[in-house]
């Protein structure tokens, strides 16, 4: 017969056994919960990261407006987005700078199934190398010397949504690599952490090289080129298509007629004669300046343009009777801006803006055509 001692014994062995399991199941659940709030504080973070980067979009002023014009090679690409758009393909914008890719890009993606997600725009000219990667893809605290704070990369923030790689030919060849890997595996890591993060992106790059060129002589790894060349679309330049600048030259003075508070109404023949005449090197966007300038020094309702276009849209003729070439055309344009500037680039009296382009486009223009200051 069991004894009162014997009893109790039993009792708390049957007690602690209980609290064992429900002490298991409190560690369980407080892992779970630590799980959970692990990801909480993950989406939260993206989430304001995200916020973010779209309050900076919408305020950000974009340097030309959207692609007006009803020319055929203007109707060509109009076609090429409407077929691509609704599908999850990769898409490769190509053209000279000014042309028009960032619009085009942004018409995609707002008539994709991914327009209700964010377009991550990632302009590869303004990143320093040593933070492209961490841009990209991401940090952790401590990754590198200086990061005491991790940051969500923008292929992270583009989950769901679009990314944009303007001016792709501008990135690194080491992390070429990295970018081929998003594309085929959709997975990369972050800078100092061994986790591997899955995305779902649609790519959209742009270039005013010729990548193919750019792989013939190694700077560019030719199965992201073949990865990146799915669907590629070229813009064409505004000297291609000189009849759809009276309709461009309206829709800008309509916009700065409402930024500026003026009234311009009418353009007179002779100035758009002259602005049919010139070569634009600078495309759309210089036109935008341009036309932008105008608005602002123009007295009464008519347009007075005071630029003085000493570049010809015809080729000029050289010494030994051949038509003198494009570039070098380009690179005699640039450098008399630049002797009228003083050698300034930057600045609201500098080259870059009198030729519409961003200063870091008018330096990588300088170093493609051989421009140095003597």
């Amino acid at each position: 017969m069991k004894t009162a001692h014997d009893q109790l014994e039993e009792l708390v062995q049957e007690r602690t056994g209980e609290l064992l399991l429900e002490i298991e199941e409190r560690k369980k659940t407080e892992a779970a919960l630590i799980t959970k709030n692990a990801e909480i504080v993950l989406l939260k973070n993206r989430l304001q990261a995200e916020n973010i980067y779209l309050q900076q979009e919408v305020t950000r002023p974009y340097n030309f407006g959207d692609v007006i014009g009803q020319s055929k090679e203007l109707v060509q690409v109009f076609n090429q987005v409407e077929q691509v758009a609704p599908m999850n393909a990769t898409i490769l914008l190509l053209g000279e700078t000014g042309t028009g890719k960032g619009v085009i890009a942004r018409a995609i993606h707002s008539r994709s199934a991914r327009k209700g997600r964010a377009l991550i725009t990632v302009d590869c000219t303004t990143l320093p190398a040593s933070l492209v990667e961490s841009e990209l893809f991401g940090r952790e605290r401590g990754a590198f010397t200086g990061s005491d704070s991790k940051q969500i990369g923008r292929f992270e923030l583009a989950d769901g949504g679009t990314i944009f790689l303007d001016e792709i030919g501008e990135m690194p060849l080491s992390l070429q690599c990295k970018l081929l890997r998003v594309i085929q595996e959709g997975e990369f890591e972050r800078l100092g952490s061994p986790r591997t993060i899955k995305t779902d992106v649609r790519i959209i790059a742009a270039s005013n090289r010729n990548l193919a060129e750019e792989v013939k002589t190694g700077k560019f790894r030719e199965d992201l080129f073949y990865r990146l060349n799915v669907f590629p679309i070229t813009m064409p330049p505004l000297r291609q298509r000189m009849g759809d600048i009276p309709l461009l030259v309206n829709h800008f003075i309509a916009r700065f007629n409402k930024k500026i508070g003026k009234q311009i109404k009418s353009v007179s023949k002779d100035t758009l004669n002259t602005l049919q005449e010139y070569h634009w090197p600078g495309n759309v966007r210089e036109l935008e300046s341009v036309i932008e300038r105008a608005v602002i020094i123009s007295q009464g309702d008519t347009l007075q343009v005071l630029d003085s276009f000493d570049m010809p849209r015809k080729p000029e003729v050289s010494e030994n009777g051949g038509a003198k070439a494009l570039a070098e055309m380009e690179r005699d344009h640039i450098m008399q801006i630049l002797l009228k500037t003083g050698w300034r680039i930057e600045g609201n009296n500098g080259a870059a803006i009198i030729l519409g382009l961003n200063a870091s486009t008018l330096r990588a223009r300088m170093r493609k055509l051989g421009i140095v200051r003597k």
